[in-house]
């Protein structure tokens, strides 16, 4: 990565950083582009090279974390099929406890509401889906699930228990801790979901 290139993620980081940690804090409705700006100490003009409007910075926020937590599972060789959906499904809730409540209502209305999404943007729903489903289609490929096994029915199935996690917690005001719902989950739902496709060794 060349030097300007480099300077430009930087600064889009900044603006992101700045974004969630104002956003967690106040909520989405109490901040505007010039809080934002004004706490990275950034020109308004520069948030707009970037982003057009304050919703884009929403979704780079999940985009970000949970790219990173898709990257790590697959790299994850050596790991069994349920160790990886174990992770996977901790890590998910670690992420959304990380972002916090006033975040993870933004992006619970985006997929409700998809007409207030960042054009071409996908709702976080459809993004963390695709990340599933390109996990578990590794895992065919590397012969850990079988070729018979429903990707996307099962990264639907998967991501929408994991967001009805996620709700719960939003509803409830953060009034329980998600991380540890997420073992007893993975234990009692996720492997009994899987089992049926993962090869033994």
């Amino acid at each position: 990565m060349n030097k300007r290139r480099q300077a430009a993620e930087e600064t889009k980081k900044k603006i992101v950083d700045a974004a969630e940690k104002l956003i967690a804090e106040k909520g989405f409705d109490n901040v505007s582009v010039d809080d934002i700006t004004s706490f990275c100490g950034v020109a308004k003009g520069t948030f707009y090279v970037y982003f057009k409007r304050k919703e884009d910075v929403v979704q780079d926020i999940g985009y970000a974390y949970f790219s990173a937590v898709g990257e790590e599972i697959l790299a994850m060789k050596e790991s069994g099929m349920a160790e990886k959906l174990r992770r996977y499904s901790e890590k998910f809730m670690h992420g959304v406890q990380r972002c916090g409540i006033r975040i993870c209502r933004q992006w619970i209305k985006n997929v409700l509401d998809p007409a207030d999404l960042p054009e071409n943007y996908p709702s976080k729903y459809e993004f963390d889906v695709a990340m599933l489903e390109n996990i578990l289609q590794d895992a065919v490929e590397v012969g850990q699930l079988s070729g018979e096994t429903p990707v996307e029915t099962l990264a639907h199935l998967l991501i929408s228990q994991l967001y009805g996690m996620m709700t719960c917690w939003c509803m409830s005001g953060g009034t329980f801790e998600p991380k540890d719902w997420v073992g007893r989950f993975a234990d009692e739902q996720t492997e009994r979901l899987f089992a049926p496709y993962i090869k033994k060794n």
